[in-house]
Parts: structure tokens; sequence; C-alpha cells
């Protein structure tokens, strides 16, 4: 149900519809043609009063009826095409086409009518009546075009729970019947919900004059009781009470926002061939699928009464159901996510997905709402927690194994930068690779990073899926892996510094990958194939993963993520990770926990004023993994989750 701006409001050329009136006129007859060629002319033109001077009817009536034919169906474009004309005697009948434009995003309306003609005693005339407009226009009746507009499909989790909530809004509209002044009504009703009235009025003069026609929705909890009175006061305009699927109820930056409320200015906001009063997706899945959830109207153009009721249908242009949407997203798993990042004051992302298939399970960020969409698409240094990637570039290029050691230092200098751990710790003597890596020893690896090239661990990182060429439905940021060989470069993109950043979806990937044995697309909708296929897998150096496996248990039974330590018979496997970063203009430290347990893994990440020590990241995992089922951790098949 498209607007129809003023602005497009223009004329067909004539071209092939007229030739000259005045070279017809030195014909030693007035022939019927001159009189059909100029009343189709002006009437295409707009000049009603010149058309109505070419019929036997009155005047002001004819310009009447032609004007209200064309504000009735609210045109665009009219064009119309003289056909072959038939005469009999002192009377004739001339066949015509029309092509009636009722604007961007609706259709073309056309159809073919009959002017009746008879001689007078000043030349040949149209015998006017309504019919003249359109065949089956009969006295008394009007133009109408009605809408059927579905209701907005709904979008599920993967065992089809909806996840979007009905929400009560208050739909503010006129009855174009019951206006004294339509353009005075309407514009005061725009003035007062700060709306453009052209896209009102539009809507108001092609519509059935006895029936409510909503234009404007607002939610019923944001309506005033002086905004009711107020509109009230306008003759004609009402308002209704509905109920309408506009607020996800969980994963809220994933499902998306809807437009269609006054606050959202749906006009203002959205290109396209929306009208007012339709719902638009504006972001997440609500605006990648717009055109499935919402369907499309059924257009009809009729005829009524003097009392508003319909008495025939011209025309009807089918539209297409709205469909529905089944998402990867398990509302259990969604929701302990969402509890599990509740108590942080700030910004923090929990990602959860089924390490088996890469099926998105959980998507929750803090603070929430539908805007907030970085846990697909913040860029983030990744830290220490890059050591799971780093590790297994290290122990598959054979010089390094788990027994290598390495000093924990609390300070290590490489080339010319110097590495620090988190919180100033050290360890005493020379620790081997695992143990520096439970205790995510920054110094360490650091000094290890020498023993790798950049190009292993760039086509390590990319095997874990950081810069793989996956695609969403909704906006996602894969990684990105830019370090340079030089040793401080190479050892800065080791622990996660510089060089690499990644997503928390990325790096909830990287753990799925240690899990399964294998590196998955994200999917995020059941129906659709969301990503490159040559992309959809990549499996894990079955030599590197049982070291790599042990060493993230390690991290969780004795290490940093020791806080995890609960579940003996089906342990969580991790690692923690601290960055430095800008954000926003200030200096911040992000906090990572990545990891799983049984086939369920995950990031969280936690932005902290830098002068915070406390494990934030890890706590929220702690909660995470306390609160979900005990049946959806089980060992991913292939793993070795008891380790």
């Amino acid at each position: 149900m498209p607007p129809r701006n003023n602005l497009r409001r223009f004329l067909a050329a004539a071209t092939g519809l007229l030739v000259a009136a005045g070279a017809a006129a030195c014909a030693a007859e007035p022939s019927p043609e001159v009189a059909v060629r100029n009343f189709l002319l002006n009437w295409q033109e707009g000049d009603y009063e010149a058309a109505a001077r070419h019929t036997n009817g009155d005047s002001a009536e004819v310009a009447e009826a032609l004007r209200q034919a064309h504000d009735q169906l609210d045109l665009a474009a009219l064009r119309l095409t003289l056909r072959p004309i038939e005469m009999v005697g002192d009377t004739a009948t001339a066949e015509f086409a029309a092509e009636a434009d009722l604007g961007i995003g609706d259709p073309v309306w056309r159809y073919t009518g009959a002017i009746p003609l008879a001689r007078t005693s000043g030349g040949w005339a149209i015998d006017w009546s309504p019919s003249v407009i359109h065949p089956e226009l009969g006295d008394g009746e009007r133009l109408a075009v009605t809408y059927d507009v579905p209701d907005r499909g709904q979008i599920y989790d993967r065992d089809g729970a909806p996840l979007v909530g009905e929400t009560e809004v208050t739909a503010f509209g006129v009855r174009p019947a019951d206006m004294r002044d339509m353009t005075e009504g309407v514009s005061s009703l725009a003035e007062l919900l700060e709306e453009d009235p052209e896209p009102l009025l539009n809507r108001v003069r092609s519509a059935p004059p006895e029936e409510f026609q909503p234009l404007v929705l607002k939610r019923t909890e944001d309506v005033s009781d002086a905004l009711l009175d107020e509109v009230a006061e306008i003759p004609g305009a009402q308002t209704e009470q509905r109920r309408m699927p506009l607020t996800p109820g969980m994963a809220a930056a994933v499902v998306g926002e809807v437009a269609g409320t006054a606050e959202h200015k749906v006009s203002n906001r959205v290109s396209g061939p929306y009208q007012a009063g339709d719902t638009v997706g504006l972001s997440g899945l609500q605006s990648s699928f717009q055109q499935r959830l919402a369907g499309t109207a059924t257009t009809r153009i009729v005829t009524l009464d003097a009392g508003g009721e319909e008495t025939g249908v011209l025309e009807t242009w089918t539209g297409v159901e709205s469909g529905s949407l089944t998402t990867t997203i398990d509302s259990t798993v969604q929701e302990v996510a969402e509890q599990s990042l509740a108590t942080i004051n700030g910004t923090a992302y929990l990602v959860a997905v089924d390490a088996r298939s890469g099926e998105i399970l959980a998507s929750a960020e803090q603070p929430r709402g539908t805007a907030n969409d970085g846990a697909f698409t913040k860029q983030y240094r990744p830290g220490e927690a890059f050591t799971i990637v780093s590790a297994a570039a290290m122990l598959g290029g054979g010089d390094i194994t788990a027994d290598t050691t390495a000093t924990c230092a609390q300070e290590a200098t490489v080339g010319d930068r110097t590495f620090t751990n988190p919180n100033g710790s050290m360890l005493l003597g020379a620790p081997d690779l695992r143990t520096n890596f439970a205790y995510s020893c920054t110094t360490a690896f650091a000094e290890l990073a020498g023993r790798v090239s950049v190009g292993a661990l760039a086509e390590t990182a990319e095997k874990f899926g950081i810069g793989q060429p996956w695609q969403l439905p909704v906006a996602a940021f894969p990684g990105e892996f830019t370090a340079s060989g030089d040793e401080a470069s190479i050892a800065a993109a080791v622990v996660g510094a510089d060089g690499v950043t990644v997503s928390p979806l990325g790096m909830a990937l990287v753990a799925g990958a240690v899990a399964d044995g294998e590196w998955h697309a994200p999917r995020l909708v059941r129906q659709e194939e969301d990503q490159d296929d040559e992309a959809a897998s990549v499996a894990v150096d079955p030599e590197v993963l049982e070291p790599l496996r042990d060493m993230m248990l390690a991290s969780v039974q004795e290490g940093s993520a020791a806080p995890l330590n609960i579940n003996y018979t089906n342990p969580v496997h991790g690692q923690t990770g601290v960055a430095r970063q800008e954000i926003g203009g200030s200096e911040r430290t992000v906090q990572w926990f990545v990891g799983y347990q049984g086939h369920v893994a995950f990031a969280v990440v936690v932005e902290t004023d830098p002068s915070h020590t406390y494990q934030f990241a890890v706590n929220s995992a702690l909660s995470f993994v306390q609160l979900l089922p005990a049946d959806y951790t089980q060992p991913a098949e292939g793993s070795q989750g008891n380790a």
C-alpha cells in the first residue's frame, strides 16, 4: 500500500492519442472523432471543465465527476488511447483504452471503455453518463480502492516457539464520510502525531468513505489521554485498539525492530513502496525477510453506492500471503544467556552455537535492545583467547609440542614491543606450553611467537573461520587477520593484542571447532542456505586437536578459568583473554571467555574500565553453564569432552 507523492503526479504524453484538433476541424462535416479525441485529451490532462464541454451533460456535474474519479483512485498518471469508432446514423460509439497508474508499488489498471455519441445541432457530443468513466459505473456510484493486508508473519525459535510478542497498539485513523473537510481533518491529525500529512491524505482519498482507515500506529502504552481527547475533537478522526507482533520477546538484536508506530516515522526512515499504517522491518531478521514476513496486500478497485456499500468489483490484484520464519535460536539457551549477562552494568555479549553444525543457539547482548547487534558485528581484539588458534598453529608446525617450555615472566620484550601478563602475574620456573596456556601467560606465548611464521598463523586462523567468506541474513563480522611478518607483529597477533580482530560469534565458532573437531560456518535460519557451501566446514588437524582440548581443559581445571571447574563428569573447556583497545573514543579493557561444554560452544565478551580486575566474563560464563540444563551439554560426537 504505497504512499503517493504529489510530485509523482504527472500526465502521460499524448503521443499516439491525438492528431491536432484544428486539422480535423477543416473537414466539411464535423466527425465524432474530433469530439472524442478532444474529450479524451482534456480528461487525460486534467482539464475537466474543457472535457465537460464536449458532452451533453451539465458541465459542472461532468467536470466534478471526472475530478472525483481521479481523486477516488488517487491516480499518479492516466493515459487514454482512442480505438475504432462505430457510426450508426446520428449515433456513434467510440472505444478507448485506459491505463490508470495507481502509484508506485501499486498496479496499473488497464481497461477498455466505451463512449456513446449523438449528433446535435452543434455537432457531435458525448452522451454523458457515469459509464463513460467505466462501463460498470452506474448512476449514484463512485470508485474506491481497497486493500486487504495480511497479518505480519511470526519469527520462531528452532522448536516453533514465537520470538515476537504481540504488542497492544492504538490505530489512529479517520472515517472519510464523517469528515467535514478531508484535507483539514487529516492534516490536523498528522500534526498531532507529528507525521507528514501527504501520505495520509493519499490513503484517505482513495478509500471507501464509510470504512475506518488506520493511518498511524502508536504503542498504546505511549498514548496519553490528552492525545486521545485532542484526536476526538477532529471530525471523522477515530482510534481503534489492536494487537500486533512488534516486540521481540528475546534475542532482540537478532529478531530486529519493526516499524509501523508513530515513533518510527516509516515515511522518513524507510524508502520503498510503503503506506502509512504498514509494518516494516528496520533491522535484524525483520528487515532481511521483510517481504516474506509482511506479504503484500490484495488490491481491489470497487464501486460503492451512496451509502458506501460495495456494489461491484472492477479489478482485483491478488497479493501474497505473509509467511513465517524458523530460526536456529533455542529459547532455553537464549533465556539462560540473557540471564547470565543481566547483572553486567555495561556492554557485554554472549553467543552460543551448536558445535556440531554451527547453528546459532543464542545471541544475548547487554544492554538489551534491537539496536545492539554487537554479538555478531562488534570488532574486538581477542587477547589471550586467541591462543586457542595460535597454539593450534604452533602444534601444527611440528617444532612445538605441549611439553615445550617457555618462561612466564611478568614482562617480555619482543622486537620493539613489550608484553605483560594480565594483573602483572607470573609463573615460577619454565612451565610447559600446556601450563602457560592454562594460565593465559601472555609473555610466554609472545616469546614462542618467533617459532611460528605469520603465514602459518594466518592459515590456521582461516581454518578456524576467521576471515572465512561466510554470511548470515543479518549483519555479521567474520573476523580479520592483518598481522605483518616482523617479530613484534607476530608476537602481538599470537596473544591477540594486535593484527587480528574478531566478533563474539566468530570466537564461539572457534570453540565449536575444537569441541567438534571441525569448524562449521554459522547458521541462523533453518530454511535458508546462509553461507557459501565451499566454506561450510573445515576439519581441525587430529594431531593438534587432542593437545588443544587438553590445554583448554587445564585452563578450567587449574588455570585462569578455574571458577568454571564445577562439573567433573562433563567438564567445561575454555580459555580466557584480556585485550586493551579504544572503543567509542576511550580506552577499554575487553574480557573474554571462549569455550565449550559438550556440544554447546560459546563466547562471552565484557567491556570494562581498565581499572577493573574482576573476572566479569568468567563469572558470566559460570552463570551460563550453571543455568543451562544438563541435557544441553552432552559431549559432541567425536569429541573428548570428558578428557
